[in-house]
C-alpha cells in the first residue's frame, strides 16, 4: 500500500514518517485507546483532546466515521 505524509496537525499523534493509510489509522486508534478518548457511553464517538482537535477541525467529538474522513484530509 502506498505510503502517504501526515500533515503537521497529524504528525504529533502518529508520528512526521510516511506510513501507508491502514497503519495511519491504526495508530490514531492506539493513541485513542491509550488516552481513553472512546465517549464512555457511546463508543462510536471520539472524545478529543488538544491533539485531536487540531485533525478533527476543532470539533471536540466525532463519529468514528466521520474521524476516517477527517484523517484522510490531513494525508498527502
Amino acid at each position: 500500500m502506498k505510503e502517504m505524509k501526515p500533515s503537521a496537525s497529524l504528525a504529533p499523534v502518529v508520528g512526521a514518517n510516511p506510513l501507508p493509510r491502514t497503519e495511519v489509522t491504526k495508530k490514531v486508534w492506539d493513541y485513542i485507546k491509550k488516552h481513553n478518548l472512546q465517549d464512555a457511553a457511546n463508543r462510536r464517538m471520539i472524545n478529543a483532546d488538544d491533539k485531536l482537535k487540531a485533525v478533527f477541525g476543532g470539533k471536540a467529538q466525532v463519529s468514528m466515521f466521520e474521524m476516517t474522513k477527517l484523517i484522510s484530509d490531513h494525508l498527502s
